[in-house]
């Protein structure tokens, strides 16, 4: 019985991280281009995307530390970071003046439908997944706690 559930839950840990791949969904930046999320997993660099709203006070600390960070992954690795927004309605405004004022060199995406958040059965903001080199979801976690950055950075490389 403990081996048809440790691999049930092994099955279930390979199916979401090192196999799965981004959904089919595009989604507008903030400057109204279509950005189709499955190619950004065709780059040969690994991928950031980080679910946020502009009223969650733990999206912005997490994206502030990321920020501190991200020159440094960048040159490491060649990390690109995508933040969703999933703000709604006249919300949606407030995205780019927001990472525009933090400095954030981001890419800056709207999900204002939720299609990408569904996709991805995120459930609360923040939410951050790590797509390796290779196209493969390696880490996925809600919420933020500071040194959250330090677990990050051990699925880039």
């Amino acid at each position: 019985m403990k081996r048809i559930v440790c691999s049930l839950l092994l099955t279930a840990l390979f199916g979401l991280y090192g196999f799965a791949a981004l959904p089919e969904v595009t989604l507008r930046d903030v400057d109204g281009n279509n950005v189709a999320i499955a190619s950004l997993a065709q780059s040969g660099k690994p991928v950031i995307i980080s679910f946020f709203a502009t009223w969650c006070k733990p999206c912005v600390r997490e994206l502030k530390a990321i920020d501190d960070l991200y020159p440094e992954w960048q040159e490491e690795t060649g990390v690109e970071m995508y933040i969703v927004s999933i703000d709604q309605g006249q919300d949606t405004q407030k995205v780019k003046p927001m990472a525009d004022g933090n400095g954030w060199d981001f890419h800056v995406l709207l999900d204002p439908n939720g299609a990408l958040k569904r996709a991805l059965n995120v459930q609360n903001v923040p939410h951050l997944i790590v797509i390796d080199s290779k196209g493969k979801i390696v880490y996925s976690h809600a919420g933020y706690t500071d040194g959250d950055e330090d677990e990050i950075r051990k699925y880039l490389r």
